[in-house]
């Protein structure tokens, strides 16, 4: 068996199931047993402190994300904060046990193993958090080693365009789509924003090429054009789909709607960044002059998870000449920096008017959209987002948008998410007009 293939099932295991969050809570165990466990009457005495040091400095640091720091709009879960506690407990106690005088402190293997031990802590707890978000599903998305295929931007030639109703698949068709990377610069927004991802399904590297829509997808806050490619499983998505359609799927760009990991310019036009204009006229733009594709724009949609799923919504209600087509995963029943009082003096210098003008809640009730369509998606378990989304689509069906809202198990992680873009996308593709019904 080639090194390839033992590899393989070994990058392969899975990181977020129910089997693989025993494991994780039975090695933390283990690890802070060993880390702990210690016959000293001193270290009796010294153990609880540096349990309560451990404790003071998980609290403080939980004070100063959700209160000072504030980089994400919505509070973290308990759960991570916990795991986090115990990654900081380990590392205390690991410490304790160095610089106290035991033969930890004299013998070199009795250290390996305490640190070996703190290290196996510390990768449980980073498990366990990772469970809550389903971000990195294998091993293999845990250590960034891609399955699916890359090609440079460069080296796409040109070829002839026909609309897809009259072009027929070759015989050597690929049986796989493949990504390419590259920077969108924002001509006119002046948006900085990092490289985008984009799919190109098989179909794409044929001639003649159909002239395929677009869909571009946006990460949440904190996110990277990465993340849909890793917990989003989007290549093997959209790959399994052109399998089952002749080699046709939608080409999917994965734009940057923030700017950096942990930003929230809350996808408008402001001093945070213009990240509507980046993704209304500068994304467009570039894919229309750097791609063959259909530049109908009954043939674009705009979607994504959390902040981009509001984000989605946004750019939907605020250009439908754009993106008459949406997909909105998770997002918030606002935009919000954190809470409404923050977001409208942060964002908009108090201008009450302002954030009404750029709020889909608010335009859905004083406008009508009778030529666009959108899909919800939501966890049932998602506590923080359920009641919003439903509040929207009902809202959204007022204002005479074709809608539906997808509920699937799971909470606000990338379990709902890759399932939803999975569920939605035959809807998607024949409202893009990919597909017939």
């Amino acid at each position: 068996m080639s090194l390839s293939g033992i590899a393989d099932p070994v990058l392969d295991l899975p990181l977020t199931t129910s089997a693989a969050a025993i494991v994780f809570t039975a090695a933390a165990v283990v690890g802070l047993g060993i880390l702990a466990v210690r016959r000293s009457r001193r270290w009796l005495v010294l153990l609880p402190v540096l349990a309560s040091c451990a404790l003071v400095v998980t609290v403080a640091a939980a004070v100063v994300v959700e209160k000072l720091w504030r980089p994400f709009p919505d509070p973290l879960p308990t759960t991570v904060y916990v795991w986090a506690g115990i990654a900081v407990l380990a590392l205390a106690l690991l410490v304790g046990r160095l610089l106290s005088r035991d033969r930890a402190r004299r013998h070199l293997p009795a250290a390996c193993g305490l640190i070996a031990a703190w290290l196996v802590v510390t990768l449980a707890a980073a498990g366990q958090i990772n469970t809550v978000y389903d971000a990195y599903p294998t091993v293999r998305a845990a250590l960034g080693v891609s399955s699916f295929r890359t090609v440079s931007l460069d080296s796409l030639e040109p070829a002839r365009t026909v609309p897809i109703d009259t072009w027929t698949p070759p015989p050597r068709l690929p049986t796989s789509g493949a990504v390419i990377t590259a920077p969108i610069p924002g001509a006119a927004s002046g948006f900085e924003a990092r490289a985008a991802n984009i799919y190109l399904p098989p179909a794409y590297f044929t001639d003649p090429r159909p002239e395929l829509p677009v869909l571009v997808l946006l990460a949440g806050q904190p996110g990277s054009t990465e993340d849909w490619l890793i917990g989003g499983r989007l290549t093997q998505t959209m790959d399994a789909f052109a399998a089952e359609h002749s080699g046709l799927a939608p080409i999917v760009v994965l734009a940057d709607g923030t700017g950096s990991e942990f930003a929230n310019p809350m996808c408008v036009d402001s001093h945070l960044g213009n990240v509507a204009t980046y993704l209304s006229v500068d994304v467009p733009e570039w894919v229309r002059s750097n791609l063959q594709v259909d530049t109908d724009p009954r043939a674009w949609a705009i979607g994504g998870l959390s902040y981009g799923g509001t984000c989605a919504l946004q750019l939907a209600t605020l250009r439908p000449d754009v993106y008459p087509t949406f997909l909105d995963m998770s997002g918030q029943a606002e935009p919000t920096l954190g809470d409404r009082a923050s977001t409208i003096n942060e964002v908009f210098g108090g201008d009450e008017a302002a954030f009404d003008r750029i709020n889909p809640a608010y335009l859905l009730v004083h406008e009508r959209f009778p030529d666009s369509a959108g899909a919800f998606v939501v966890g049932s378990d998602d506590s923080e987002y359920r009641s919003g989304i439903e509040q929207l689509t009902a809202a959204a069906q007022a204002a005479g948008m074709d809608v539906h809202l997808t509920e699937l198990p799971g909470g606000h992680s990338f379990e709902v998410w890759s399932a939803g873009l999975e569920k939605e996308l035959p809807w998607l593709s024949q409202r893009l007009g990919l597909t017939h019904p």
